[in-house]
């Protein structure tokens, strides 16, 4: 049995893949060693195994440095999580090249022609970011709080479009086209507003992105992968972008998992 786990800035994962299921765990800690041996205890628990069952634990994400060679008295084996994510993404979308974008606590975009894995580049908008401003802007702390309250927001109160500015559609951008994020808001308007618009602003940055590294290494399919697809909103904004731009955006089946998934695909068994 080979244990996938991915120790991110914010969560921590733990897979095993069975013949036709996944199982996953999920732990949130601060602490890596703490969230990779919670997130490793319960899904063993969970399966019903015994250590001396499990071959390998394959560590990736920022936190995984943190472990030495052992995790429970079994051996931990290390591998990158640029490779892992897209391993991980294009496994799920099965595919052999895409370029896959990690939506976690940032935004990381990653090119996979075959076996040649390659880190386009990213940015630090994505997961942090919504949580950090929504603590901040509107103290809010938990996802759900926000989601439900965007539900009411209207955005013709916080962001510029391209009709207010030019009165209509620019070439092939559409109208309701966001020209300025939070371009219009003023002191009036609702927290459920803004609430809508930091969603907003995350999905258009992240689409934006995923599309300029798209063109820039030649790839037609975005896999979208992380934890943010979980986000009802930012996932509707990104599907409402398809009459914009000619990229195909795919969301695979456990993309939420997809560089634990993948660090336990990349197991070579040396």
């Amino acid at each position: 049995m080979i244990i996938g786990i991915d120790i991110g800035g914010s969560t921590t994962d733990a897979v095993f893949l069975a013949k036709d299921e996944i199982h996953v765990e999920t732990v949130e800690a601060s602490d890596p060693l703490a969230a990779a041996a919670g997130a490793f205890g319960k899904l063993v628990f969970r399966l019903g195994c015994s250590l001396s069952e499990i071959r390998a634990i394959i560590a990736t994400g920022g936190g995984a440095r943190h472990l030495g060679d052992e995790l429970l008295g079994v051996p931990v084996r290390k591998v990158s999580e640029i490779d892992a994510i897209g391993i991980g993404g294009t496994t799920l979308a099965n595919l052999r090249n895409a370029l896959v974008v990690s939506m976690g606590t940032g935004t990381a975009c990653v090119s996979v022609k075959g076996k040649t894995i390659e880190h386009f580049g990213g940015t630090g908008v994505g997961g942090g970011t919504l949580l950090g401003l929504s603590k901040h802007m509107l103290q809010i702390s938990k996802l759900e709080t926000l989601e439900k309250m965007a539900e009411k927001g209207d955005l013709t109160r916080i962001d510029l479009t391209v009709a207010d500015i030019a009165g209509g559609p620019v070439g092939s951008v559409p109208a309701d086209a966001t020209a300025s994020n939070f371009g219009k808001i003023s002191s009036d308007v609702a927290i459920e507003d803004k609430a809508l618009a930091i969603i907003n602003m995350i999905a258009e940055i992240i689409v934006v992105l995923s599309v300029s590294a798209a063109r820039a290494t030649g790839q037609e399919k975005i896999v979208l992968t992380g934890k943010l697809v979980r986000v009802r909103r930012i996932m509707e904004r990104i599907e409402s972008t398809k009459g914009v731009f000619e990229k195909e955006f795919i969301v695979p089946p456990h993309a939420e998992y997809a560089t634990a998934i993948g660090a336990a695909k990349s197991y070579s068994g040396k």
